[in-house]
């Protein structure tokens, strides 16, 4: 029989392995809840796979798990086969690993405490086969609880925290806290998202500033970390996100797309990927 701390030893030893082969992991986070998180951490990953970047997506949100559905593979599962686990391939250039394609019950809550939470993720990142990647887009929950520290401790080597806020006061005052959860524990701060930055009407195109303008920007200011962008909001990212389709992938010329990709491209000068 295998004691604790042999099998603990074994998964620390497959966890260095896994993640030495992926250069750049990057941590989308959030203050608060409803600020399109997800949103993002589906759509900067997609961006950087349709660059010709090797990505990998981990949903470790284990609540409220969604990237499955916004890829449009939750019908689909990861398997496990003897040396770990199988991502989904989504496209070309980008695989997906989410606790919903793990055959749970999407209806049935998910009850767990801190430990439990926390074991979960180091098996998720000590045992799925990503092989070689340019980028692991992790998407944590919001706040600055279990999770996300779970993930900043066990991988040693975040080449950035990513922040999504929406302009009002009360989540910037959010985001501010994830901004000095990244500091205290020594991870960089990639930047801030001021997601939902006007609402752009389908008729007249016209831009309104339903949740005020430029929050995101005066917070990142005060903090000394970098903005990275706004992004309005438009109604068809509804309707496209219930499909599973990134925006960035059906709309090139819109406002919002184009502002993402921007802070795509911010992001990775922000790292060092000049390629």
């Amino acid at each position: 029989m295998e004691s604790k701390e042999m099998k603990y030893l074994k998964q620390e030893k497959r966890l260095k392995e896994k993640m030495s082969k992926i250069k750049h992991p990057l941590i989308v986070m959030s203050g608060k809840g409803g600020v399109g998180k997800t949103t993002v951490a589906v759509n900067l990953a997609y961006a950087l796979s349709l660059s010709g970047k090797s990505v990998g997506i981990l949903d470790i949100d284990l609540h409220g798990p969604n990237i499955a559905k916004m890829l449009g593979i939750e019908k689909q599962s990861i398997f496990t086969i003897e040396s770990g686990i199988e991502p989904v391939e989504v496209g070309k250039n980008l695989k997906a690993v989410s606790i919903a394609l793990l055959g749970y019950n999407p209806d049935q809550p998910i009850i767990w405490r801190g430990p439990a939470k926390a074991a979960v993720i180091r098996q998720l990142l000590s045992d799925v086969n990503w092989g070689d990647l340019d980028y692991l887009v992790i998407d944590s929950p919001p706040g600055t609880g279990d999770e996300p520290l779970s993930a900043c401790q066990l991988i040693h080597s975040v080449s950035g925290i990513i922040i999504v806020t929406t302009p009002q006061d009360v989540s910037i005052l959010d985001a501010r806290k994830s901004v000095l959860f990244a500091k205290e524990i020594k991870i960089p701060v990639a930047g801030i998202i001021e997601n939902m930055s006007g609402f752009i009407c389908p008729h007249c195109h016209a831009e309104t500033d339903i949740f005020k303008k430029g929050g995101g920007e005066r917070a990142a200011d005060e903090l000394k970390v970098p903005f990275l962008g706004r992004v309005p909001f438009q109604p068809e990212f509804v309707e496209f996100g219930d499909k599973g389709t990134p925006f960035v992938s059906f709309k090139e010329k819109s406002k919002s797309a184009e502002a993402f990709m921007d802070i795509v491209d911010k992001v990775k000068e922000f790292i060092g990927d000049r390629g």
